[in-house]
């Protein structure tokens, strides 16, 4: 069977409307980096799911089989690279995903290309 016109421009469309420019990559690949690492990607998955919004690190560190330094490490990798704030409340930490920057990362994937910051 041959393929009409229409079927070759349908399966050959490009994914990406634009591509990212060199401030675009430098961004993403900073957040999609910190997330190449299971224990960075549950601990974002378990903060950004947790009720209310927000997850102590107290509730996070007994979820794993490392150390609470260890923990800490991924913490602030996933802070560094946007994904998440921390407060301090006395002697706890209470972390939050960042909604902005899951939106970013969710539509570069989703559309191939980034939101504006």
């Amino acid at each position: 069977m041959v393929a009409e016109p229409a079927d070759v421009v349908g399966c050959c469309s490009p994914l990406a409307r634009e591509p990212l420019d060199a401030e675009q990559a430098v961004d993403l690949s900073r957040s999609f980096k910190a997330l190449g690492d299971p224990v960075r990607l549950r601990l974002l998955s378990l903060i950004a799911s947790h009720e209310g919004g927000e997850a102590c690190v107290c509730e996070l560190t007994d979820t794993f089989e490392v150390t609470g330094p260890t923990i800490s490490h991924h913490l602030k990798v996933l802070r560094e690279a946007g994904l998440i704030t921390g407060e301090r409340r006395g002697t706890w930490v209470y972390y939050r995903a960042d909604p902005d920057a899951l939106r970013r990362l969710s539509d570069v994937l989703a559309t191939g290309r980034p939101i504006p910051a």
